[in-house]
């Protein structure tokens, strides 16, 4: 059961269509209002037919827990089939529904939106910190996944490398590397003062990567229109609505060029490989990644899971010197395809089938790896920093083998130096996997669940297999040394990165928002009435930046409410005394805190330069919907 609970000043619905599976409602049934009302959206899942008592149970008292905390007597019962791909049979649906209709209506003024039907609906959000939670409740036993498929009849079994079997398996050796050059077991760290370190830690070591409900970023996603699952697709393949599109967009381009300033070369390779061919073959076993596999023209194809295998090909087909090490190459996979287990699908926080900007580097020896790794780690940190996700929001994991510590104690230390707090560390007496040494930047959620976002790896085994080699100075063939790259990590972690970041602030009772240069909107419009619209229009013209304007017919209230739901850092509101002195108030979101937003007198020209400032350097794309929201469709 998918739950999206809102404590409303009003909810209204108008039925419009039925659908095939509409159920018979009575005429009265096909309009209705609540005010003062607690909200319950709800889609019934797969997974609930097996437990539809518990499930009604848990949900009912869910539903009076939160109405309790708001003080709500009025219950709209909305079926809302948008929150969840996987949903039951309509049939399990209305009962579920009815049910738990029926359960409340003893304490409670309780109606309920028919199910199956088209509906136009209204809703005003109260706004305050308990006014919008989303739930997800699963039968006792079973983990969820919102967006998570149920497996089909006679479906294949999918491939497990060899090297995902030895992670599994494999005797790894935790410990915390202070910057002062410590390494010590877990059990002897004091973690007072590193709290979010204490979670990844324990992350790290259970091993429980299922997620229990849905963590906040995903009711964001959706509220702020920027992705959302696909029902007719696989679990893990989203859809991205326009202002998602943008965002990944410039988060792309921001990678590309930050990777072309350290003289990578971009290029762009296939999606699907011969799982026959020996090379890729040998490689499937030492990737700890669960692959798909197709069949075209009788040959057992895979669909990549990193660009690794087609610059590795490029690579070995190409006349290397010593006079172009390191030499770099970068592609941004969209998209790259892991086979992830159904319960660790959630939001974007893991998919099937991602963006991964995929740079590999080429080192002379281990000298130079050593070298690169270290300005690639420095690297990483500016890129995450400049997306928005700080040194303060990550936790690091640095991962090798005993003998590479042993060889080289002051550059790793060097490495909890940079970052000015301890880390992580997973040792192993053995090598199981193609590196020697890895580090990632862990980003640690609100449910305690870490998701990695940059990492590098120094590979020795690769140039190997793939019979790739450079001429050296005295004319002999030799193997390099590799290096593999992603500088932020998945595009789609770093959305997800940054709204779990902003859910936590807003936890705290700060505003959130998102970087200047990502925001969909950076500047909103709104005319106090009609007549102010010219004016509107001249100062939206005078703005070099993605600036709308919000001409629809609802007060100024709720329109200066509507830019905040939807984070826009820059809102201009215009009324008389704007159009006489030409200069124009401004709420500046980004040092607003909650029902103390900052507002400042500027002109229009001041604003320009102020959001000129905050964007130079970064990648910019044009607004990505119609600039007059009177003209925007809706996408949920």
């Amino acid at each position: 059961m998918q739950l999206l609970l809102i404590h409303s000043d009003y909810i209204e619905y108008d039925v419009k269509k039925s659908t095939p599976v509409a159920e018979k409602i009575e005429e009265s049934f096909r309009s209705g209002r609540l005010d003062e009302a607690l909200a319950a959206f709800m889609a019934v899942e797969k997974g609930d037919e097996s437990a539809v008592d518990e499930i009604i149970s848990r949900t009912v008292a869910e539903i009076r827990n939160v109405a309790g905390q708001v003080k709500a007597e009025n219950i709209m019962i909305y079926p809302y089939a948008h929150l969840s791909p996987n949903l039951s049979s309509p049939k399990t649906a209305v009962s579920v529904l009815k049910s738990v209709e029926k359960e409340l209506s003893g304490d409670f003024n309780v109606k309920r939106a028919p199910f199956g039907w088209y509906k136009a609906f209204r809703i005003s959000c109260k706004g305050h910190p308990l006014s919008e939670l989303s739930r997800s409740i699963v039968p006792e036993g079973k983990s969820i996944s919102s967006g998570e498929a149920v497996a089909a009849e006679g479906e294949k079994e999918e491939l497990v490398s060899e090297a995902l079997k030895a992670e599994s398996t494999a005797r790894s050796y935790w410990h915390i590397l202070t910057p002062e050059g410590e390494l010590l077991n877990i059990d002897d760290f004091d973690f007072t003062g590193h709290e979010n370190l204490q979670k990844f830690v324990n992350y790290e070591i259970s091993k429980q990567r299922a997620v229990e409900r849905a963590p906040p970023h995903v009711e964001l996603m959706r509220r702020l229109e920027i992705a959302d699952y696909e029902p007719g697709s696989d679990s893990g393949n989203m859809r991205y609505y326009p202002k998602g599109r943008l965002i990944k967009s410039l988060l792309e381009n921001y990678v590309l060029e930050e990777s072309y300033k350290v003289g990578a070369m971009e290029v762009e390779t296939p999606l699907m490989y011969d799982m026959e061919h020996p090379s890729l073959k040998n490689y499937l076993d030492r990737f700890p990644a669960r692959q798909y596999s197709i069949e075209s023209d009788k040959r057992k194809m895979f669909l990549r899971f990193a660009a690794c295998f087609g610059q590795f090909l490029m690579n070995h087909d190409m006349t290397i010197s010593y006079k172009n090490l390191p030499m770099k190459m970068i592609e941004m996979t969209r998209y790259s395809f892991r086979r992830e287990q159904r319960g660790e699908l959630v939001g974007l926080r893991r998919l099937r089938a991602f963006t991964m900007p995929d740079m590999h580097s080429l080192c002379k020896d281990m000298e130079q790896a050593v070298e690169q790794f270290n300005e690639q780690y420095n690297m990483c940190i500016s890129v995450l920093d400049n997306v928005g996700i700080r040194v303060d929001d990550f936790e690091v994991a640095v991962r090798f083998t005993r003998d590479f510590y042993n060889e080289n104690k002051d550059f790793l230390t060097n490495l909890a130096k940079t970052v000015k707090k301890p880390v992580l560390v997973e040792m192993w007496d053995t090598r199981f996997f193609y590196f020697i040494l890895k580090f990632e930047f862990n980003f640690v959620d609100a449910l305690a669940k870490a998701s990695a976002l940059s990492t590098v790896q120094i590979d020795v085994e690769n140039a190997e297999r793939y019979d790739i080699s450079y001429i050296d100075i005295d004319g002999t063939a030799k193997r390099p040394v590799i290096l593999h790259c992603s500088p932020s990590g998945a595009i789609e972690r770093c959305i997800y990165g940054l709204l779990e970041k902003e859910a936590m602030r807003t936890e705290a009772g700060e505003v959130p928002i998102l970087p200047l240069w990502l925001s969909p909107t950076q500047v909103r419009v709104i005319p106090i009435s009609d007549k102010h619209m010219d004016f509107a229009m001249k100062v939206a013209e005078q703005l070099d930046c993605r600036v709308d304007i919000d001409d629809r017919e609802d007060t100024v209230g709720k329109k200066v409410r509507e830019a905040g739901r939807e984070w826009v850092p820059y809102v201009v509101v215009l009324g008389d005394r704007e159009v006489e002195t030409g200069r124009i108030n401004v709420t500046i979101r980004s040092e607003s805190r909650p029902d103390r937003p900052k507002k400042v007198e500027m002109t229009a020209e001041e604003l320009n330069a102020r959001v000129r400032s905050e964007t130079t350097g970064m990648p910019y794309r044009g607004l990505p919907l119609a600039k007059l929201l009177s003209a925007r469709p809706k996408f949920l």
